[in-house]
């Protein structure tokens, strides 16, 4: 809906620019906004137009559509300014257009209200057997003038216990307006192979004849076929007879680039074809709180599993859509963002864009594509995925158009445990019913600046195609030395850590406390773990100056992690343990590399440290917190 700032900005406009709808045959300018199958949807769309921008209008239109329209206005360049305004703010379909109003017959929205003055109702011929042709400007239907609507029937949200009970979990259905939308009059549609083939001439002679619309409609055509890619303006430019000549290329015929009747024909009743294939019907699903527009005929629902709803493959599409829904706030929206690029169904390689209230995620692999949006607004999370294989490229192509046009956010969100229970297996393997991508393995790290340099082990970064920081930013490796066992990593976008590294002036005293920050079971939690030890010598087994050797107890998903003194500052980062071949070393024996050998090490790397100037010891409480905001977990990917 348009915001108050933007409503009282253009009300004074838009009153200066329309008249009453007793409009005289001189103001008979309307911008054409939509035409739907059914009066329901058309006064649906009509109220919602109104609360948007208002002085709307509905009108019956030739083969028993229904269209929707704002104005009059008194001269066509009124028009189409509001026309640009509305366009500009989103309000209405990219598709609209300015009309003189021929096309309208009886008015039937507002209730009451009759035909403006100069307007001839079309007349249509009945017929039985054929379809209603497609209407400029509608938004796509099913045949037969279903209104297709999903409806949650549901009282209350019932949580299925196990996967076996999905089929429990309330299943949107799609429900005929059979009553309310009866089949409409339509004129007879001539059969192609009736028709005679034209001359070029005459080709020109019959174009000349169109109304705006159904030139309109055959832009739309072209652009369906992806013979088009410019405005739907109506006008036959040089655009458009390229765009008839491509397509008569394609078709094998004469490439003139004027279509005569049969082609048009021919063209517009592909395309009717086409869009009944995949069976566009407008889906409201109360429980996820979101209407949308999806291709029924190539996903239907499967269950509810939070903040999923599930549309599951048929008819051989390789397409699957998930509703996304959950209440939150700005963090939920981030955090979604940060799980769902670690989902085996959004392939690592595509665009990742996350702005201040929405996210876009792209991927596509050999195997797989996927696009996923979402936005956050009023303490609620909403929006869609389309997920497919390579082979429905093309089918993907419309109907992610059709998605993004019809998406909208309405009343209602899934709670956070619908459907949870229906998964036995761990949330590190599974989200919601998606199998979570797993790294070849995690270790421990930590900042050492503030533009987010970070230190690690050089066996955590080895044969890695790609290496993370916290799972959500890629790592550029700077340096690795295998001798001393560290590697250096940049992150490759933007990352301003909360705290970095401070290192050890000097070693502490043999036998003092030490402590050693590090994600000990890899990436099962998301915070590091604090293990206490002491420091057991200043040099390694054999006299390596390098080394502190450590009495500690740790796990492998530790290395990499800094190594505080009593102080807080860092005296050095903890390695993987040490093999030596023939001989096992206690539990509790581990080395770390010094302060001295990290230093030298960042500036190889052409980075620098810092050294403390604590000088008293740290509390615990402090240590903890301090020890979290600058360890990171990093991963190698492959």
């Amino acid at each position: 809906m348009i915001d108050r700032v933007f409503k009282a900005a253009l009300a004074p406009f838009v009153f200066a620019l329309f008249f009453p709808l007793t409009a005289t045959a001189q103001e008979r300018y309307w911008i054409q906004l939509e035409a739907h199958a059914t009066t329901r949807t058309a006064e649906q769309f009509a109220e919602r137009h109104e609360q948007a921008f208002g002085n709307v209008s509905g009108f019956r239109l030739a083969g028993g559509w229904y269209g929707l329209a704002t104005g009059p206005f008194e001269t066509e360049q009124e028009a189409n300014a509001v026309l640009g305004e509305l366009l500009a703010r989103r309000l209405i379909r990219p598709d609209a257009y300015v009309t003189d109003g021929a096309i309208y017959g009886e008015r039937f929205w507002p209730e009451g209200e009759t035909a403006p003055a100069g307007v001839v109702p079309p007349v249509a011929v009945e017929t039985e057997e054929e379809p209603a042709p497609e209407a400029p400007g509608a938004v796509a239907e099913v045949e037969e003038a279903v209104e297709p609507e999903v409806i949650a029937e549901l009282e209350e949200a019932p949580e299925p216990e196990i996967a076996a009970e999905v089929e429990e979990t309330p299943e949107p259905e799609v429900v005929a307006e059979a009553e309310e939308a009866p089949e409409p009059a339509v004129a007879p549609e001539p059969e192609i192979e009736e028709v005679p083939e034209e001359t070029l001439a005459e080709a020109r002679r019959s174009e000349a004849q169109l109304t705006r619309d159904e030139r309109a409609d055959l832009q739309r055509a072209l652009a369906f076929f992806g013979h088009y890619a410019m405005a739907i303006d109506a006008a036959f430019g040089p655009g458009t007879r390229r765009a008839m000549t491509s397509w008569q290329e394609e078709q094998g015929l004469e490439p003139t680039g004027v279509l005569t009747t049969r082609q048009r024909e021919a063209l517009l009743q592909a395309q009717a074809d086409e869009l009944a294939r995949f069976g566009f019907a407008e889906v409201n699903d109360d429980q996820a709180g979101i209407a949308i527009t999806l291709p029924m005929n190539m996903v239907s629902f499967e269950r509810y599993e939070s903040p999923f709803a599930h549309f599951a493959e048929t008819n051989g599409s390789g397409m699957r859509v998930l509703l996304i829904s959950q209440e939150g706030t700005q963090s939920t929206l981030f955090g979604l963002y940060e799980i769902m690029q670690t989902l085996e169904v959004i392939p690592l390689e595509g665009r990742r864009e996350r702005r201040g209230n929405s996210f876009l995620l792209t991927g596509q692999s050999d195997t797989a594509r996927a696009h996923a949006v979402a936005q956050y607004r009023g303490g609620e999370i909403k929006g869609w995925v389309l997920l497919w294989e390579p082979r429905a490229d093309d089918d993907a192509e419309t109907v992610l158009e059709a998605m993004d046009d019809s998406f909208r956010p309405i009343p209602g969100a899934l709670p956070d445990n619908l459907g949870a229970a229906a998964s036995a297996v761990s949330r590190r393997d599974l989200l919601a019913g998606l199998e979570v991508r797993r790294p070849v393995r995690s270790r421990s790290g930590f900042f050492v600046d503030a533009r987010g340099t970070v230190v690690t082990t050089a066996e955590a970064v080895a044969g890695c195609e790609r290496v993370t920081i916290d799972e959500a930013y890629n790592a550029e490796i700077r340096l690795v030395d295998d001798e001393a066992g560290i590697a250096v990593l940049s992150p490759e976008g933007s990352l301003v850590p909360l705290a970095f590294a401070q290192f050890a002036a000097n070693d502490p005293r043999v036998a003092t406390d030490v402590r050693v920050s590090g994600f000990s079971y890899e990436d099962t939690l998301s915070r590091p773990i604090i293990s206490f030890g002491e420091l057991a010598d200043l040099q390694g087994l054999n006299g390596e100056p390098a080394l502190r050797r450590l009495s500690v107890d740790v796990q492998p998903g530790d290395s990499g992690g800094p190594v505080f003194d009593a102080n807080g500052a860092v005296m050095g980062m903890l390695l993987p343990r040490m093999e030596i071949e023939g001989r096992m070393l206690p539990d509790d024996v581990n080395f770390a590399l010094s302060a001295e050998a990290i230093m030298e090490a960042l500036e190889r790397a052409q980075r620098r440290g810092a050294f403390s100037r604590e000088d008293a010891a740290m509390p615990a409480e402090i240590l903890t917190r301090v020890s979290a905001d600058l360890t990171v977990l990093v991963s190698c990917w492959n």
